[in-house]
């Protein structure tokens, strides 16, 4: 069984009992105030695998399946070791989750959820090798890697200075910068990889 199969599985039986069990919820959820003002640390890694809903938790899952497993063979490949796959998840958790705490930490009632963060990171790390293959929308519409990632990063900067939903829109930013950059500081020769493929388009 694949390392990302296994991450679904786990984020998923977390997610689902989590819905019916506010003490869980409560326990695991993202909450800066909580981890400046009690030392809370682990709720950067735990937040990124509980979900809002069954929607949050298919989307999110969904692209994992799909992009995850091109991030696994990655780093396997570079470092021979499945640990190095699992310990890459956390880091763009936890990456994500870094913007929102330096914002909320003073603010008790503020809670992040989800692996947003993290589902970016294996997004952009794909798309690094892979710039121009095609990224389906609602499995339709067919857009370039490399556009796709300008225009999911244009969207996310806007809809995070606009402030007006509750989508952690600064994870997803940050979640995608780490997969983009980890993979390269492991490897410097994929930026040059990455550069090839797109001027040979």
């Amino acid at each position: 069984m694949s390392t990302t199969l296994i991450i679904i599985i786990i984020t998923c039986v977390v997610s689902i009992t989590a819905f019916s069990n506010g003490s869980q919820w409560d326990k695991l959820s993202m909450q800066p105030y909580m981890v400046k003002h009690h030392h809370q640390w682990y709720r950067f890694i735990t937040g990124g695998f509980l979900h809002g809903d069954y929607m949050h938790l298919f989307f999110n899952m969904l692209t994992l399946y799909f992009f995850g497993r091109y991030a696994e063979m990655l780093f396997f490949a570079i470092t021979g070791s499945k640990v190095t796959y699992v310990v890459y998840y956390i880091l763009a958790i936890i990456a994500g989750n870094i913007p929102g705490f330096f914002k909320h930490q003073n603010d008790s009632h503020y809670v992040a959820i989800g692996a947003s963060g993290a589902v970016s990171a294996v997004l952009f790390t794909t798309i690094l090798l892979y710039p121009w293959e095609k990224i389906y929308l609602y499995f339709a519409i067919g857009i370039p890697a490399v556009i796709y990632a300008l225009l999911f990063l244009a969207y996310s900067s806007y809809m995070s200075k606009r402030g007006m939903d509750n989508i952690g829109h600064d994870a997803h930013i940050w979640g995608a910068i780490f997969g983009f950059v980890a993979p390269i500081a492991l490897r410097p020769e994929l930026a040059q990889n990455f550069l090839d493929a797109l001027l040979k388009r």
